[in-house]
Formats: C-alpha cells, sequence, structure tokens
C-alpha cells in the first residue's frame, strides 16, 4: 500500500514537472493507468523530439524564403525605381526626339537655302578656275619669251636712248655755274606764292634765299628777271636781251626733255628763240582794261593766254609771270621724275637737277 502511494506521489511529482515546464494543467493519474501514460507521454516526448528534428530544417527553410522574400522585395522596389527613372528618361528621349525632329527639320530648311546660295558659288567658281587657268597662261606668255622680260629690256632701252638723247640736250644747253654772289635778280620781288598765289609783287614769307649760292648760266648767259616799269628805262637792254635769249633756250631744253618724256606740258612753249611765249590756258593775272579793250578791237584776244619770255614794252608783269610758268612746266618734269623741286624761283638750278637725275644710273634702273 504504500509503495502504491510512493508510486503515485512520484507520479504525481513528474505529472507536476511536466505541468510546470508545458505550462499545462495539472492531470492526476491513477495507478493502473500510469503506464498507459508513460507509454504515451513517451510518445509524445518522441514526437516531439521528431517534431523538433524536423522544425530545424523547417526554420532554416523558412529563413531562406524569409532572406529571399526580402530580396524580392528588394529588388521589386529598385525596379519600380528604376522604371520611374526609366519613364523619366522616356520623357527626356521624347524631348530630345522632338528637338532633334526639330533641328532637323531646320538643317533640311538651312540645306535648301545653302543650295540656292551654293549654286552661283559653284558657277563662280566654275568661272575663277576658268580665269586661273587663263591667268596661269598669260603669266607664261607675259614671262615667257617676248613677255615681261622683253619688255623690261625695251624699257631699258627705252629710258638708255632717252637718257643719251637728254644728254645731248644737256651739252647742247649746258647749264653751268660757280659759288658767289648771285647776279641773277631774285624772282621774290615780282612773284610770292604758288600758281595759286598772291601776284601782288609782295615777298614770299615762306622762301627764303641763302646769301651765297651759285650763279648760275646756259650757254653763258643768265636769267634776270625784268625790272619794274619804272626802272626799264634805265636798266640796260643788252642785259635784257641776254636774259630772253637765256630763256629761249631753258624753254627749248624744256621742251625737247618733254617730248622725249613723253610729258605733255601743263603750260605748252611756243618757241621763236628769244622771242618764245608760254600759254596759260587760266591765267591768273589781271590785266587792264585798257589793254583788254585795245586787243580785243586789234583782234589780239586770242593772245591773251600767251605770255611772253622777254621783255614786251614796259610790261615787266606778263614776262614775269611767264618766267613763273616756265618754271611750273619744270617743276611737272621733276614730279614726273620723282624729284622735290629746289624752288619756284631756281629756274636754271631746276633744270640742272632734272638734267643730271636723267644721266645718272638711277634714271636707267628705275
Amino acid at each position: 500500500m504504500f509503495a502504491t502511494h510512493l508510486c503515485t506521489v512520484t507520479l504525481s511529482l513528474s505529472l507536476s514537472l511536466i505541468a510546470d515546464v508545458s505550462m499545462s494543467t495539472v492531470k492526476v493519474v491513477e495507478w493502473v493507468d500510469v503506464r498507459k501514460e508513460l507509454d504515451r507521454l513517451c510518445g509524445l516526448s518522441s514526437a516531439l523530439a521528431e517534431a523538433k528534428r524536423r522544425k530545424d530544417p523547417l526554420s532554416q527553410k523558412l529563413q531562406s524564403l524569409i532572406q529571399e522574400r526580402k530580396e524580392s522585395l528588394r529588388w521589386s522596389n529598385e525596379l519600380e525605381e528604376m522604371k520611374e527613372r526609366l519613364e523619366a528618361r522616356k520623357l527626356v528621349m521624347d524631348d530630345l526626339l522632338t528637338q532633334s525632329i526639330r533641328a532637323l527639320e531646320d538643317a533640311r530648311s538651312q540645306r535648301e537655302q545653302l543650295c540656292v546660295v551654293i549654286r552661283p558659288l559653284l558657277s563662280a567658281a566654275e568661272t575663277l578656275s576658268a580665269s586661273h587657268v587663263k591667268l596661269e597662261e598669260d603669266n607664261k606668255l607675259l614671262y615667257g619669251e617676248g613677255g615681261h622680260g622683253h619688255l623690261k629690256i625695251l624699257r631699258q632701252m627705252l629710258r638708255t636712248r632717252r637718257r643719251h638723247m637728254i644728254a645731248q640736250v644737256a651739252a647742247i644747253f649746258p647749264v653751268d655755274g660757280s659759288f658767289e654772289q648771285a647776279s641773277e635778280v631774285s624772282m621774290d620781288t615780282k612773284y610770292g606764292g604758288s600758281r595759286s598765289g598772291n601776284y601782288d609783287g609782295s615777298q614770299s614769307s615762306h622762301v627764303s634765299r641763302p646769301p651765297q649760292m651759285p650763279s648760275l648760266s646756259i650757254l653763258g648767259l643768265r636769267v634776270t628777271v625784268p625790272p619794274s616799269k619804272m626802272m626799264t628805262l634805265f636798266y640796260d637792254t643788252k642785259e635784257l636781251q641776254r636774259s630772253a635769249g637765256a630763256l629761249g633756250y631753258v624753254a627749248h631744253a624744256v621742251l625737247l626733255i618733254a617730248s622725249y618724256l613723253h610729258v605733255p606740258l601743263r603750260y605748252p612753249l611756243l618757241l621763236g628763240g628769244s622771242r618764245s611765249y608760254i600759254h596759260d590756258y587760266a591765267p591768273s593775272i589781271e590785266l587792264s582794261p585798257s589793254d583788254l579793250t585795245s586787243n580785243l578791237v586789234n583782234g589780239l584776244g586770242s593772245k591773251l593766254t600767251d605770255f611772253p619770255l622777254f621783255l614786251e614794252g614796259h610790261d615787266t608783269t606778263r614776262a614775269v609771270y611767264a618766267i613763273f610758268l616756265l618754271n611750273k612746266d619744270l617743276e611737272q618734269l621733276l614730279d614726273y621724275m620723282g624729284i622735290q623741286s629746289l624752288g619756284p624761283h631756281h629756274l636754271l638750278a631746276n633744270l640742272r637737277e632734272l638734267l643730271r637725275i636723267i644721266q645718272s644710273e638711277e634714271f636707267i634702273d628705275k
């Protein structure tokens, strides 16, 4: 009886422990049913162990599935983001495509416009090419035999011939001079200024004459400016005649040089030795009304523009003006040669400078 009671107590304690572990209600089992309960508990324990054994792989699988699910969700979220970015890219691409289409249309329109512009350019290019070919052919003709080289030789020969002929003029009409007090009267007192200057008998303020200058002569004759009207009665007539002869020589030399250089003189010369004239188409000299009336009555109106290179009567104004015009012709020839004039009052000096330059080697090599 005691053993039975002990077994009951032990079973109760075991069951209590099991109850505490399983957190279930305490169950009192009779001794008769203990074996059955023990068998059942052993079966349950075995089933529990089997369940635990099966639970671990299932738990691992479940964890794996959960991880895969998380990865799937992450990939799904990233895919959604990529889709959104793709949609944004599509919108940008649509805008770019629209802009590209517009740019293509603009380019096509500009291409058509350029075609319209290019057509005349192509035609001009063909014309230019043909002109270039023709230019090359012309250059071959120009620099070949009978071309530019031959022309240079001809020009040099022409200049040599001109220099020889003008050297003969210099030999025929030699201009000599020595440094001494000049006896040639300056034209400053008679005519001051330029061609269109003031012909009023005043002295030029911008032209100064050095106190010592060469006294020049042509064929031994010096050029003397005619004196004033009051002094003509007391002036040496032979001196005036010698001066007229010198002016005739200068006029003859100027006319020959101009003809050899093919330079038409601005003021034509009418040669007559010591009775030569120079023509001015638009004279700036003022004539007195009495001279004008008398010349018109006598039918000499056409000679009003011919000025004597000598003293005609007592009219010194026209003679001085004629010398001034002759010097202007000399300045024209000097300018043609690229030489600066020595001044409006140095007639023989300008002539000598012109002859010197033409007879130099510089004239041929020019």
